[in-house]
C-alpha cells in the first residue's frame, strides 16, 4: 500500500491525457453544437421576417422607401459590391448624399445622413445583405418610424407640355428644387421660368426638345 502523496504508476499519466482528450472533444462538440444552433436560429429568424406579418402593405405604402431602395438594391447589384451588411451601410450613406426632397427625407428617417437624429441603417443593411425583398424591409420599418411609410412623392410635372406660366412659384422653386438648383436674385415669376428654361437642357433633355417655346 503506497504512502500519501506518492507517485502514480506508470499507467497514470497516460490516462490522464486520454481523460483530457476526452473532455477536449466534448467541448469542441458543445461549441459546434452552440454554432449550428445560432446559425439555425439566424436562419429562422429571417425567415419568419419575409413572411407575412399583421398586415401587408397596402397598393401605395412605403411608395418612397420601395422605390428608393429598389434603386439602391439594383445599384449594388450593377456594382457587384460585397454583400455585407457593413459595405452596404456605407455604400447607402454614399447613395443617400444625391438624395433629394423626399428621399432625403427617408434617408434622414434611417440614419443615412449626417444629420440624422436616430440610426437604424442597419435595419436596411442586415436583411437586405441577406437579399430579403424591400417591400419587406419597408413593412418591417414602418413599425420602427410610421412616418417613413407616410413618405409619397409629389405629383410630376409634364415638363413637355406644361405651361410654365400657369404654375406657381411654389411649383417653379420645386422644379429647380429636384434639380438640385436654386434661383438667385430671382424676385419675379418670370425670373423662375427663365432659369428653368435655361436649366430644362440639362436636366430634362428630352422634355426640352420637346417643347416649342425655348
Amino acid at each position: 500500500m503506497g504512502s500519501y502523496g506518492a507517485r502514480p504508476g506508470p499507467g497514470g499519466g497516460a490516462a490522464r491525457r486520454v481523460r483530457f482528450s476526452r473532455r477536449r472533444r466534448r467541448r469542441r462538440r458543445r461549441r459546434r453544437r452552440r454554432r449550428m444552433w445560432a446559425a439555425h436560429g439566424l436562419a429562422v429568424a429571417l425567415a419568419l421576417s419575409v413572411l407575412p406579418g399583421s398586415r401587408a402593405l397596402r397598393p401605395g405604402d412605403c411608395e418612397v422607401c420601395i422605390s428608393y431602395l429598389g434603386r439602391f438594391y439594383q445599384d449594388l447589384k450593377d456594382k457587384d459590391v460585397t454583400f455585407s451588411p457593413g459595405t452596404i451601410e456605407k455604400e447607402l450613406i454614399k447613395f443617400c448624399r444625391e438624395a433629394r426632397g423626399k428621399e432625403n427625407r427617408l434617408c434622414y428617417y434611417i440614419g443615412a445622413t449626417d444629420d440624422a437624429a436616430t440610426k437604424i441603417i442597419n435595419e436596411v443593411s442586415k436583411p437586405l445583405a441577406h437579399h430579403i425583398p424591400v417591400e419587406k424591409i419597408c413593412e418591417k420599418l414602418k413599425k420602427k418610424d410610421s412616418q417613413i411609410c407616410e413618405l409619397k412623392y409629389d405629383k410630376q410635372i409634364d415638363l413637355s407640355t406644361v405651361d410654365l406660366k400657369k404654375l406657381r412659384v411654389k411649383e417653379l422653386k420645386k422644379i429647380l428644387d429636384d434639380w438640385g438648383e436654386s434661383c438667385k436674385g430671382c424676385a419675379e415669376k418670370s425670373d423662375y421660368i427663365r432659369k428653368i428654361n435655361e436649366l430644362m437642357p440639362k436636366y430634362a433633355p428630352k422634355a426640352a426638345s420637346a417643347r416649342t417655346d425655348l
